[in-house]
């Protein structure tokens, strides 16, 4: 298993813990309110929807003061966590998706088609594909992974948020199509060696 892969799990575990967390307390914040006044169960539906992250505090605040809601008097809110991240298969397909959706982020045009057609054809999908007999390699930098992008290339296109390793696939695709889109306005505009 790739230390990128393990990384994005946990990442996306901690994500999951902080939801389920937040909104753990949010309930526990409306219970509270219900006890202080049954008489506001719209408000404790507003205040659920408007503020799901609430902290400890208003939950483990005591609801006997019937003037004014528990709720209002708790600390302000948490900022509400990122959402997950999507779960990518550590496959082609999953590289590729994964790609496009840092490609987005990034404003990088490209599209699966165009990726998945200039991979096969530089690599036949195999991020571990060197290149040891063309000019690059003469010239002592042979083009590298899915889409057999050489080192300086990778430098120059490295998009941030992505490992610094011309073999990561991810990183590797995103870097590729970043060249391509400047050079080329998308990877999908290139049928040949680029």
């Amino acid at each position: 298993m790739k230390l990128s892969s393990i990384r994005r799990k946990n990442l996306r575990e901690g994500v999951t813990f902080a939801v389920a967390a937040a909104g753990i307390v949010a309930v526990a914040a409306s219970s509270a309110v219900s006890v202080a006044d049954d008489s506001v169960p719209s408000r404790v539906a507003m205040i659920s929807e408007a503020k799901p992250a609430q902290t400890a505090v208003a939950a483990a605040a005591p609801a006997a003061k019937a003037e004014a809601p528990v709720v209002e008097k708790a600390a302000a809110a948490a900022p509400a966590p990122a959402p997950a991240a999507a779960d990518y298969p550590d496959n082609l397909d999953g590289w590729i998706r994964e790609a496009l959706d840092i490609m987005k982020a990034n404003n990088i045009p490209g599209s699966y088609e165009g990726i998945y057609r200039n991979i096969i054809r530089e690599s036949a999908g195999n991020p571990a594909a060197i290149n040891l007999w063309d000019s690059n390699a003469a010239m002592g930098i042979p083009s590298k992974g899915l889409l057999q992008t050489i080192d300086p290339t990778f430098q120059a296109y490295h998009v941030a948020g992505t490992p610094h390793d011309v073999w990561d696939p991810v990183a590797n695709i995103v870097a590729a199509c970043n060249y391509a889109a400047h050079r080329y306005g998308s990877m999908d505009n290139v049928n040949s060696a680029y």
